[in-house]
């Protein structure tokens, strides 16, 4: 199963992780294999910067599980938030809603909290 979830308001942070942990822990006690990408855009972005610590725990623990974290460059830009300044996980993607149609063309199911 290929999952991509979709994060553009800082405030989806909490629900989003919980609903990552919950698919990945469903798929994992019943023996299926998954992929789930996160991809954050618009203000979304700015927690997957190290000055923003919030939710560093739960980020490092999903990404150790194999959940990848992607950024969009227009969005970082945007919000002046340098690249260096990301947790080293996190995969910066050209454009945020064009890394959403590849997932959906390549058959990632699509989620928005």
């Amino acid at each position: 199963m290929n999952v991509v979830f979709h994060i553009d308001e800082s405030a989806k942070w909490p629900l989003v992780l919980q609903n990552v942990r919950n698919m990945a822990e469903f798929y994992q006690t019943q023996n299926v294999s998954y992929r789930i990408e996160i991809v954050a855009n618009a203000q979304a972005v700015a927690e997957l910067s190290r000055n923003i610590q919030t939710f560093s725990d739960s980020f490092a623990s999903l990404f150790e599980q194999g959940i990848i974290f992607a950024a969009c460059h227009n969005a970082l830009y945007n919000l002046s938030i340098e690249l260096e300044r990301l947790y080293p996980f996190v995969k910066v993607v050209p454009d945020g809603v064009v890394e959403l149609a590849e997932r959906q063309r390549e058959g990632y199911a699509y989620i928005k909290p």
